[in-house]
């Protein structure tokens, strides 16, 4: 996104506000002269809330694998828009590091999924799953033995 602002602001400096005005960035320019502000195609400011967090692993990376496509897509658009080999190169490099990124979320998804299949073993019943205990909620610590493997 920082990299796509540069590139924006670098192709913006020294053009005329008139200019600016005749192409659809009047509004834009009035508000934020040529600052970086991040905004979609249609104006709308970035916010916090295209950031998509659930709190489950799985969901949270099938939502960032998904945001990786996505960005992937708008540059390989931006690169098709584009004619300017100083435009389109980091704009290539950009494309190629979403790649990776999906690529590397995959992995994570894989490991995840497994460590979910594994059956954990305890070194002792937690408290709260005693009979005499029923209801009572006290702080333990339910990590597997380390170096123990479970059943899948």
């Amino acid at each position: 996104m920082e990299i796509v602002g540069a590139i924006v602001h670098q192709l913006t400096k020294g053009v005329p506000a008139k200019v600016l005005e005749k192409e659809g960035l009047g509004a834009y320019f009035a508000d934020h002269d040529r600052a970086v502000y991040p905004v979609n195609a249609s104006g709308v400011p970035f916010t916090a809330a295209y950031i998509a967090s659930k709190g489950d692993p799985i969901a949270d990376l099938v939502e960032d694998l998904a945001a990786e496509q996505k960005a992937r897509a708008t540059y390989e658009n931006l690169i098709n828009m584009a004619d300017d080999p100083d435009v389109i190169d980091p704009l290539r490099f950009l494309r190629e590091r979403e790649v990776v990124h999906f690529q590397r979320f995959g992995e994570a998804l894989r490991i995840v999924q497994e460590k979910l299949n594994e059956k954990p073993f305890y070194v002792k019943k937690p408290d709260c799953m005693n009979a005499d205990n029923a209801g009572v909620s006290p702080a333990f610590d339910l990590s597997p033995v380390v170096g123990v493997k479970g059943k899948k």
